[in-house]
């Protein structure tokens, strides 16, 4: 266990509810517990932030050797999460980070929640992500803490990963093979989902498009929020004007005490009075400002900015193809390419496709995401779930 944090609670609130916030260990994922984490700091709660020690070290070198000091009362812990040490600058392999889940992060995660409730002030409750779900509802009840699950995903989404155990009931999941994908099997109509109507095979989550019973992607969702219902509230990246009826489902189908929707939570934050915490940074990578002076020289509403987030991978021949649909749109457009985004390879695109789009194309490598969406010249956008994208 290490911490980037000094022994503030020495000076801290003693009588302050004390939330122990772990995120799914990937970007976006830390990227909204932390602001979550901030609004709760804002609403009086003393926060512990752990992340994974290889994430801890990612974020000290992107944003800087003092970035995670914190203050008194906003902590950050690293726990080990027994994945071979490296020091790339990368997103870990999907799979590996699986395994840690399910194997290595729940002893550690133990240790920190018995060692922290020995100091003051002890650990009121847990948030944590719903993907993390498969182990810390495990040591909330062991350790008889009160939990709330963070899934960073919408009502919908969440429902129809849990239609999953029906699919493999009614004989429609995994498929039978390769062919159900283009042969209009996915066109079916499931009834009987709550709160959604009309829904179709190839409108639910792609996890179970797999003919693996045992593929590591379709468990691993299926777990992850199976448990659900053992918690003590359930939060997910939504609101209730976009999907009332679907929440009321959920309500009703996890029977949890809460049900909170907390979307969009940039919104929320960006409510907040100043303080210090306003200035700390998300990103595991060193983010490029300088495509927003880029933006600011385009018309309003005229770029297609393009963003394949944290945890996608493409071959060489993937990137190629997309970028070239992307320079036949004839659009201005905004690229953000990771150094890990193409497998094994550094992403080089040809002389071609530069000549192309040089007076209407920008390439970054990482970005501060919500100045880049609130510009003014951003007209469109491209995003893809990592999840699905992978699977």
């Amino acid at each position: 266990m290490a911490s980037n944090s000094s022994s503030g609670t020495a000076v801290a609130d003693y009588h302050k509810p004390h939330a122990v916030c772990i995120p799914f260990p990937s970007q976006s994922h830390i990227k909204a517990m932390l602001k979550l984490a901030k609004i709760l700091h804002h609403r009086g709660f003393h926060i512990t932030f752990v992340n994974t020690e290889f994430n801890q070290k990612r974020f000290l070198r992107s944003q800087g050797p003092n970035s995670l000091d914190g203050l008194p009362d906003f902590c950050f812990e690293a726990i080990p999460d027994g994945i071979p040490e490296s020091e790339e600058d990368a997103t870990q392999d999907a799979v590996l980070i699986f395994e840690s889940l399910r194997k290595h992060l729940s002893a550690p995660f133990r240790k920190l929640l018995i060692t922290l409730n020995g100091m003051r002030p002890p650990v009121t409750c847990i948030v944590s992500d719903g993907f993390m779900s498969t182990f810390t509802i495990t040591a909330a009840d062991e350790l008889r803490i009160p939990i709330a699950l963070f899934y960073t995903i919408a009502a919908s989404r969440f429902i129809g990963i849990r239609q999953f155990h029906n699919l493999m009931e009614q004989g429609l999941a995994p498929l039978k093979d390769k062919s159900c994908l283009t042969n209009g099997f996915l066109d079916k109509v499931i009834d009987g989902i709550p709160g959604m109507k009309n829904i179709r095979l190839r409108d639910l989550p792609t996890f179970f498009r797999t003919t693996d019973p045992n593929d590591t992607m379709f468990n691993f969702v299926i777990e992850a929020t199976a448990a659900a219902h053992k918690a003590s509230a359930v939060v997910l990246l939504t609101f209730d004007a976009l999907e009332h009826d679907v929440l009321d489902a959920l309500s009703s189908m996890l029977k949890v005490p809460l049900v909170y929707s907390i979307g969009p939570i940039q919104f929320l934050l960006d409510k907040l009075p100043e303080d210090p915490l306003r200035t700390m940074g998300y990103s595991l990578w060193q983010e490029d400002t300088e495509c927003l002076r880029w933006l600011s020289s385009k018309a309003p509403n005229s770029v297609v900015y393009v963003n394949f987030g944290s945890f996608v991978m493409l071959t060489p021949e993937q990137l190629l193809e997309f970028g070239w649909g992307l320079a036949n749109t004839k659009l201005p457009f905004f690229w953000v390419i990771r150094p890990d985004l193409v497998v094994g390879k550094s992403a080089i695109l040809p002389p071609e496709f530069e000549a192309e789009t040089k007076d209407r194309g920008l390439i970054a490598s990482w970005f501060p995401q919500e100045q880049v969406l609130n510009h003014p010249s951003v007209g469109g956008f491209s995003d893809t779930q990592w999840l699905e994208f992978n699977h």
